[in-house]
């Protein structure tokens, strides 16, 4: 009896084993994917758009590894688009179709974001040019939108100024006009009200909320005359908010009641000039008021300095006065640049206003921007 037992297990489970081997050792059989190319291959800026097509006998689906691809199925055929290359190097990813265990992978190859053309701009060593605005564009007398926005406010939002910043024209006002070759912003009387502009730059991408953390910022101004005139070419954060706190840097400013006198400052949580410990260089530039003169602004990681006319005005670095912390170095995120012309105000009517001077005008040649490479 206990022979024919173990004879019917042994038949039983020699059965079992050979069925198994005969079946792929229990394994689902391996889908077939075919793709009706092998890679894809990007413009950095432009040719964002491609598709392919998929044969599969069984259900799938496709996705991306990186957040700059995305794709779209219809039918046996995948849309993938990219988005723009702000980075100049070249990158990589891949589209995977997937069809139940099977993976297929197809490489996604995107060029550098393009070389600035720089023309006759001299760039300074070791940076490149990433934006500028010569404000040679003879279409409208406006500046252009996908360069510039307005802030619009009413007078005494800040330092107690006497203005309206307008978002350019308002009627037949005109603040912020652009012509023979430059930006001029201009404070202009108007019944019991002076009108000017606050512009502030749009990032490379053409939006806002975009800006440039560390490089190389310069422009060429001519400054206007009058008592109560307050010109500025200065960067605050992307995202401003509990100044001074979030920093600000003040590459140029001065006031027409000290004419041809220019300055650069920084103001933080522990330096500025409420509290009277703001970190500033001036010095009297002859001209300011009647010729162009380049201010420029070198940023990083470090410290931050300005110069005028290629010489060195201002050197701001924590340690030179204590430590490095949120309280002394806030310059470590995104800033915009930004050029007003203010009237009157703590600073600029310090000594009172001269309305016979308006209106008033505060020429830029041009703003460029440098990164390192």
């Amino acid at each position: 009896m206990i022979n024919k037992i173990f004879s019917f297990l042994v038949l039983v489970f020699g059965f079992v084993a050979c069925s198994s081997d005969s079946e792929g050792g229990g394994e689902m059989p391996i889908e077939d994917i075919e793709v009706s190319l092998d890679k894809l291959t990007f413009g950095g800026e432009d040719n964002l758009n491609a598709s392919f097509t998929v044969e599969c006998s069984r259900e799938w689906t496709a996705y991306s590894n990186e957040s700059w691809i995305a794709c779209a199925v219809s039918g046996s055929t995948v849309n993938v688009t990219v988005s723009k290359n702000d980075k100049y190097e070249e990158r990589t990813g891949s589209v995977i179709v997937k069809a139940g265990s099977t993976r297929q992978s197809i490489p996604v190859t995107q060029a550098a974001k393009p070389e600035m053309e720089t023309g006759e701009i001299v760039v300074p060593e070791g940076y490149r040019l990433v934006w500028h605005d010569e404000f040679d564009d003879k279409s409208s007398t406006m500046p252009n939108e996908d360069n510039w926005y307005y802030e619009v406010h009413g007078p005494g939002w800040v330092n107690n100024e006497l203005q309206t910043y307008i978002a350019g024209k308002q009627g037949d006002i005109q603040t912020a006009e652009v012509s023979r070759g430059t930006l001029k912003i201009h404070a202009i009387k108007d019944g019991n009200s002076v009108y000017s502009a606050r512009l502030n730059s749009r990032g490379g991408d053409g939006k806002n909320g975009k800006g440039w953390k560390y490089g190389y910022f310069e422009a060429s101004l001519k400054l206007p005359k009058g008592k109560g005139t307050w010109p500025a070419f200065w960067m605050m954060p992307v995202a401003s908010s509990n100044w001074p706190d979030c920093g600000e840097i003040d590459i140029m400013e001065e006031v027409g009641c000290v004419p041809n006198e220019v300055s650069s400052s920084i103001h933080c949580k522990a330096y500025y000039h409420a509290i009277n410990t703001q970190k500033t260089a001036k010095k009297t530039l002859a001209g300011a008021q009647d010729e162009f003169h380049t201010y420029a602004l070198e940023w990083d990681e470090t410290e931050i300095k300005t110069y005028v006319d290629g010489e060195l005005l201002f050197r701001y670095k924590p340690e030179d006065y204590g430590a490095r912390n949120e309280q002394t170095w806030p310059f470590n995120k995104e800033f915009e640049v930004k050029l007003n012309l203010a009237w009157g105000g703590d600073w600029g009517g310090m000594m009172g206003v001269d309305e016979s001077c308006l209106p008033a005008t505060y020429e830029i040649d041009y703003v460029r921007v440098f990164q390192k490479k």
